[in-house]
């Protein structure tokens, strides 16, 4: 009844795309960040950044490393900078750090909403006595669940202060879900991903996870089954209904 092996007892979940509906509030403030960018460097002429962009180079990543991804693939390169750097510094940090300067204040018009599938999926769950953790790249994962009310649910949180505090490498590489897993006190194999990014989908591969579960938010099945996805639905409540 939750679409899972029964040799799974615990649930490792992303937490912008699968939990809640901040992927798009995250899609926006990258959008409005480089195209900011870009418009300062080449004018109006500029090449924007596109959903496709977002999928292949951000999605999923820690900040620093969406922001160098995507300006490579744009023959960009930028020094490194410092995690403090301010807002406008033509360095890495500074322009993730305006991406987030941005996506605060998006998250503060808008609210937080989680996914009422979700929500179901993580009652139940613990209601069956899974242990649950949220992996997540950002570094705003605390203040994202108590927004969307789904602190209760988590028995362990790995998110982007982590990462960086403990020298983790990002998604694609599984370090992080991996630490969500000695989190919880269990073994990969013991434990099942779920991912909307196909950079997670595939650290969830990589970690040699007992089930990584794709959730398709943004239509590209798929992609997710091609980088390890073991199934792929559009929402979590599909699990409780599967037979």
């Amino acid at each position: 009844m939750i679409g899972l092996p029964d040799t799974i007892t615990a649930c490792l979940f992303d937490l912008d795309g699968v939990l809640t509906g901040t992927a798009v509030l995250h899609r926006e403030a990258w959008k409005r960040t480089f195209d900011e960018f870009l418009r300062s460097r080449d004018g109006d002429g500029f090449q924007e950044f596109t959903d496709n962009d977002y999928a292949a180079y951000v999605d999923g990543r820690p900040r620093a490393d969406g922001v160098r991804e995507f300006l490579r693939s744009r023959g960009i390169e930028l020094p490194e900078g410092t995690p403090d750097d301010a807002v406008d510094a033509p360095t890495v940090n500074g322009v993730g750090n305006r991406k987030n300067e941005l996506l605060l204040k998006i998250i503060d018009e808008h609210g937080v909403d989680p996914y009422p599938g979700s929500v179901r999926y993580l009652e139940e769950a613990r209601r069956r006595g899974l242990r649950i953790a949220v992996v997540t790249s950002s570094a705003n994962g605390a203040k994202v669940l108590d927004a969307a009310d789904l602190s209760r649910f988590v028995q362990a949180r790995v998110d982007g202060l982590v990462i960086r505090r403990d020298g983790l490498k990002g998604k694609p590489a599984p370090d992080s879900f991996l630490a969500g897993a000695k989190e919880l006190g269990v073994a990969p194999e013991q434990a099942a991903v779920f991912e909307d990014a196909q950079s997670g989908v595939q650290a969830g591969k990589a970690g040699g996870f007992g089930y990584v579960v794709g959730v398709n938010r943004q239509n590209q099945a798929a992609e997710l089954r091609a980088h390890g996805a073991d199934i792929v639905v559009d929402d979590l409540a599909e699990l409780l209904e599967a037979k």
